[in-house]
C-alpha cells in the first residue's frame, strides 16, 4: 500500500475497547489496497464497515481458539459429506453487497453461487455474502457489535446465522424476515432447512 494512503489512516477511536476502531479514511482504500493491508498484518483480524471505518481486532485467546477449532471440525465433517456448498474458516474475507468487508468465524456458500464468481475474484475478498455464517463470541468481543454484524449479514443475503455466546451460554439464530430466536444453553443446533442433515453438537463450544 502506498505511503500517501497510509498517512490518511486516522487515529484509533475507542481505545478502551479490545477492538480498535479507525474512523473512515480520508482516501478510501481500494479493494486491493485493503487486501494488501490485511496480508501485511495477518496476525490481526481486520474488517471494514460499509462506511469505510476499519476495525482491528486482536487474536482470540487459546480457549477461544480451541472452541473455534471444535466448531470448524464438526461443521467440516458435515460439509464434506454433503457436498452442496463450500465452507470457510475465520481467515476468509468477503465483500458484502453494501461494501463492507467481513470475516465470519465460519461461513458456507452454496456451490453454484461460489462457482459463479470468476476465479480471479475468489483469490482476495470474494464479492459475495455467505448463505450461512457463524460468529463465536470471545472474551474480547462486545455482544452488541456481534449482534449488529449478524443483522448486516442477513440484510445482505445470508439465509441463516448463528451467534454463539459461550459467555452467557446463549445462541442467537438469525433468519430473513423472522424475529431472532434465542436459545438458552442448547446442546445442539440444527441447520435445517438450509443445511440439510446438519445437527451440530455444542459440547465443548458453549460450555
Amino acid at each position: 500500500m502506498n505511503a500517501a494512503l497510509l498517512k490518511t489512516i486516522p487515529e484509533p477511536l475507542e481505545l478502551d475497547s479490545p477492538v480498535i476502531r479507525l474512523g473512515p479514511l480520508k482516501q478510501r482504500m481500494t479493494d486491493d489496497e485493503f487486501f494488501e493491508f490485511c496480508v501485511r498484518n495477518r496476525e490481526l483480524r481486520i474488517e471494514m464497515t460499509k462506511d469505510g471505518e476499519m476495525l482491528i481486532m486482536p487474536p482470540v485467546g487459546s480457549e477461544g481458539g480451541h472452541r473455534n477449532y471444535k466448531l470448524i471440525g464438526r461443521f467440516m465433517a458435515w460439509d464434506e459429506a454433503d457436498g452442496t456448498g463450500v465452507g470457510f474458516d475465520s481467515s476468509a474475507g468477503f465483500k458484502l453487497p453494501n461494501g463492507a468487508k467481513r470475516s465470519p468465524d465460519l461461513s458456507w456458500i452454496r456451490r453454484e453461487r461460489w462457482e459463479a464468481i470468476p476465479a480471479g475474484k475468489r483469490k482476495k475478498f470474494a464479492p459475495i455474502c455467505p448463505d450461512f455464517v457463524v460468529e463465536l463470541r470471545s472474551e474480547t468481543d462486545r455482544l452488541e457489535m456481534l449482534k449488529a454484524k449478524m443483522e448486516e449479514y442477513i440484510e445482505n443475503g445470508t439465509q441463516l446465522g448463528w451467534l454463539i455466546d459461550p459467555i452467557e451460554k446463549k445462541v442467537y439464530i438469525h433468519r430473513p424476515r423472522t424475529r431472532v430466536k434465542v436459545l438458552n444453553h442448547p446442546q445442539t443446533l440444527s441447520g435445517e432447512p438450509l443445511l440439510k442433515g446438519l445437527t451440530l453438537s455444542l459440547a465443548g463450544i458453549i460450555d
